[in-house]
């Protein structure tokens, strides 16, 4: 006899960094922009095999030119399930003029929200709000990023990059409020944003030490989910998961994107072509 606990209560699909472009590849990063039509189109015809809530895209949909957008994000439309994204730092790879049309032209009302499903509240951010490119030129968060950038590197962080960035304090405090809110509602948490926190690595959004600390301290967040860093990393800290997915723009042939399975002690990661599979066990 089978029972309802042999079957995983929340089941889906994850893709990374598929940085598409018309363009030729760059061979010595092994980005191959222009394969990824076919990798997605790969991808989704898994996920439609599959009894999926949702499937999300961890960002840089594109690699540059709002153009791009006209030949991905119809290949997103033979998914069957529903579909949610957010934005990395190439989405904003865009002429000045269009930097306020990348928003809604992905579909996204707002660039950081929440969703839930089956007892878990998903937290999507907007790694990108306080950077040197996806602000409008003039906006006071591109002063505030220039600022940080400069105090990283003046300690000579490893994250002190120029394609990295962070969400505002504005932003951060909304983030809080949605982890005690589902504490308060007995719903578990996984956090997404495009920039990797944990493990240290050069892709780290610039604010890593705080979102760790918030997330560690709450015992409803199990995983932190990213993209950003195409060679992928993984750590555990305090029982909360930080999984940074593998970049699909890699390599010429191969692919790699998951899907995650929700049950009452653990998440199984199925990875596909490069991406890893893993049991993530979460905090009772």
């Amino acid at each position: 006899m089978t029972s309802f606990s042999d079957f995983p209560s929340l089941r889906f699909g994850i893709v990374a960094d598929p940085q598409y472009a018309a363009r030729a590849p760059d061979v010595g990063m092994n980005r191959h922009y222009a394969k990824s039509l076919a990798k997605l189109a790969e991808a989704i015809e898994v996920f439609n095999r599959e009894d999926l809530s949702f499937v999300i895209t961890l960002g840089d949909i594109i690699d540059h030119d709002f153009e791009s957008f006209d030949d991905i994000l119809p290949v997103f439309d033979s998914l069957r399930h529903e579909n949610f994204s957010l934005l990395g730092n190439h989405d904003f790879s865009v002429t000045a003029d269009r930097l306020a049309d990348v928003v809604p032209r992905v579909g996204l009302a707002s660039p950081y929200y929440s969703f839930a499903r089956q007892g878990w509240r998903f937290i999507v951010l907007n790694g990108n709000e306080v950077s040197t490119f996806a602000p409008p030129e003039g906006h006071p968060y591109r002063d505030i990023a220039a600022r940080r950038l400069a105090e990283l590197r003046a300690a000579d962080a490893i994250n002190a990059q120029e394609w990295n960035a962070m969400p505002s304090d504005e932003q951060f405090a909304w983030l809080s409020d949605q982890i005690k809110d589902a504490g308060a509602t007995g719903e578990r948490v996984i956090v997404m944003n495009h920039y990797p926190v944990y493990p240290p690595n050069e892709h780290d959004s610039w604010d890593r030490e705080r979102i760790i600390t918030l997330l560690t301290a709450h015992d409803n967040v199990a995983a932190y989910f990213s993209g950003h860093n195409h060679a992928g990393n993984f750590g555990t800290l305090d029982g909360c998961h930080f999984l940074n997915f593998k970049g699909m723009v890699d390599t010429e042939t191969e692919n790699t994107f998951a899907i995650v399975e929700i049950w009452a002690d653990r998440m199984q990661v199925r990875g596909f072509g490069r991406e890893d599979s893993r049991t993530l066990k979460l905090r009772r």
